[in-house]
């Protein structure tokens, strides 16, 4: 399996992001920005913005922004959310789960783009599988730099958990038993762990909280990534 690194401008500031997202409105004459209108005149890529603030639509909300819908969303957007509803639901969504409560776009939105409910299903498996495995160089003289990115990518997050089948790895509990699921380094990245699947696992909110306890001196890892 491969998986794409998550490397573009991760230590922006979220003022700087939100300030460029109003001027291209400004610029527009608008209250409002779709993705493609970002993607040609902002200074970041739309995906950078959906990652920091959880979706476009978030980042729209954030500065103040008229929400812009379906019609402009990319694929990936709409493969993330699957991600999120995915493990919010604890199970592979069925078409009738994708409800406002839960997800950002309606099952409708994904037959309209791929033709079938299953078809947007196959399609997020070949884009989870699309990405590139990080090449871990050990041999490196420069033992300071880091393999991988501490952030986990939205297509590892996705495989982490199928993997572990969206419940904690520590005491079993899934979301339908009202955990809130978190992806964990095993080894925590502060202590040369990787952000490879073999060294990610689920853990709900109470036990990674627990995990951090048991090991103090490791302050960072009391913040893993949520899902």
């Amino acid at each position: 399996m491969r998986f794409q690194l998550e490397t573009h401008h991760r230590n922006i500031p979220d003022e700087e992001l939100i300030e460029d997202l109003l001027r291209v409105a400004k610029e527009g004459g608008k209250n409002k920005v779709t993705i493609d209108e970002y993607n040609e005149r902002g200074r970041f890529h739309n995906t950078t913005l959906t990652r920091r603030f959880g979706s476009w639509l978030k980042a729209l909300e954030k500065a103040g922004l008229e929400k812009t819908r379906n019609l402009n969303i990319s694929n990936e957007e709409l493969f993330e959310n699957l991600v999120e509803v995915w493990t919010n639901l604890g199970k592979q969504p069925k078409y009738s789960d994708l409800t406002k409560e839960v997800s950002q776009y309606s099952s409708a939105t994904y037959e309209k783009r791929f033709g079938t409910w299953r078809k947007a299903l196959e399609a997020f498996v070949n884009w989870v599988n699309e990405g590139t495995l990080p090449e871990i160089r050990t041999n490196s003289p420069q033992k300071s730099k880091r393999a991988t990115p501490r952030n986990i990518n939205w297509r590892l997050r996705a495989m982490v958990l199928m993997k572990d089948g969206a419940k904690c790895k520590l005491c079993g509990a899934t979301p339908q038993d009202g955990a809130k699921l978190h992806v964990d380094h095993i080894i925590p990245w502060a202590r040369g762990g990787e952000t490879v699947l073999d060294n990610l696992q689920i853990l709900c909110e109470k036990c990674n909280i627990g995990k951090s306890d048991i090991d103090p001196n490791d302050f960072t890892n009391k913040s893993a990534e949520r899902l």
